[in-house]
């Protein structure tokens, strides 16, 4: 069967620093899987790595909200329908132990089963600008109640000043 009626899909497992994806045809079958730098030019050789084996069905992403966020919108951008996909499963993990390879593929195959199947938010547009504004406003809100209770403090604590201490 040649690439050009293969149809895939992704797995992602994402961190900070990189991502790890394994390709799974539609019946289940393991292609490849590969570390990429999570970083612009990164999400370019991923797009590349997925598309270069045919079709692409749909990209199961770990982490849509964080660390795969900005992946999740590049993909989405290209065309690739992207799948929310949960923590991968402890009982599959336990006997082989933890493995970037192993999460990227079974991320690939809980998109493939149905068990993932929630588009992630988009993270951008006017709520995501309120969302940011708010944050901000809740943390400088903090910072404000934090100052108050330290001015308090050392206005309790302070010294008394008597006629002698302030001189002529």
């Amino acid at each position: 069967m040649t690439k050009d009626y293969l149809k895939v899909i992704a797995g992602i497992d994402t961190h900070a620093d990189t991502h790890h994806v394994g390709v799974i045809t539609d019946t289940g079958h393991h292609l490849a899987d590969k570390e990429f730098p999570a970083a612009g030019a990164g999400y370019q050789e991923i797009i590349d790595f997925i598309t270069g084996f045919g079709s692409v069905l749909a990209a199961g992403v770990e982490g849509t909200g964080s660390d795969g966020a900005e992946l999740s919108r590049v993909l989405t951008r290209k065309g690739i329908r992207v799948v929310e996909v949960m923590r991968p499963n402890r009982q599959a993990r336990r006997l082989p132990g933890k493995s970037d390879p192993l999460d990227a593929y079974q991320a690939a195959e809980s998109v493939l089963s149905g068990r993932a199947g929630v588009t992630p938010k988009s993270r951008d547009g006017a709520v995501e600008s309120l969302r940011v504004l708010r944050a901000e406003r809740a943390t400088a809100m903090r910072a404000r109640v934090a100052v108050m209770a330290q001015v308090k403090t050392i206005l309790t604590t302070a010294p008394e000043t008597s006629a002698q201490d302030t001189g002529p």
